[in-house]
């Protein structure tokens, strides 16, 4: 591999993991401590997530709510922000809802 070529490669592999590693950090996941309490796996949670409300998750969390555990996710979709709510125990959607103007507007300037 001549020397341009490494170059290029790096420049490449430099812009790639550092495109990985912002999308990770924006997706941290809020109450991962509880993680271990979860029957039902992050991944999962997310992939139920967004069959039921297709777009972009923007945010994440893990919280206790009414004696039990759920996966809580803001989804993007046409241009309007959802949240997602996962049993973490069954993996059954328990809130699939648009969020109103104040709720948009709140958390806009909460970040």
């Amino acid at each position: 591999m001549n020397t341009r070529s490494k170059m290029l490669f790096f420049a490449v592999a430099a812009v790639a993991f550092s495109g990985h590693a912002a999308i990770a950090g924006e997706l941290a996941l809020k109450g991962a401590e509880l993680a271990p309490q979860a029957k039902v796996k992050l991944t999962t949670a997310r992939a139920l997530a967004l069959k039921a409300r297709p777009g972009s998750i923007s945010e994440q969390e893990l919280e206790k709510e009414n004696g039990g555990l759920r996966y809580s996710f803001v989804i993007h979709s046409k241009g309007k922000r959802y949240e997602v709510g996962v049993d973490a125990g069954s993996g059954k959607i328990v809130e699939n809802a648009r969020e109103s103007a104040k709720q948009d507007a709140a958390e806009d300037k909460a970040k």
